[in-house]
């Protein structure tokens, strides 16, 4: 689920920074390097939810468009 995608995301951003600002101020690169790498992870999920919601969007306006034109057709065949 998108929204799901998008909710983890965010908390690997938020704890990706936290740790990132421990590395800085304890100066421990490694976990300031973890920290940015989690924090680029939750930007991927939170791109990763927007465009499977997007993809959810188009499929909707494909499947009401190819409805109304079979809805079209049955209608012409009806009378």
């Amino acid at each position: 689920m998108s929204l799901e995608d998008k909710v983890n995301g965010t908390k690997d951003q938020a704890a990706g920074k936290v740790k990132e600002v421990a590395g800085k101020v304890t100066g421990d690169e490694k976990a300031e390097a973890k920290g940015k790498a989690q924090g680029l992870m939750g930007d991927a999920k939170k791109a990763f939810g927007d465009v499977k919601e997007k993809a959810a969007d188009v499929f909707d306006d494909v499947k009401e468009k190819t409805d109304d034109v079979v809805d079209d057709v049955k209608n012409k065949f009806s009378k």
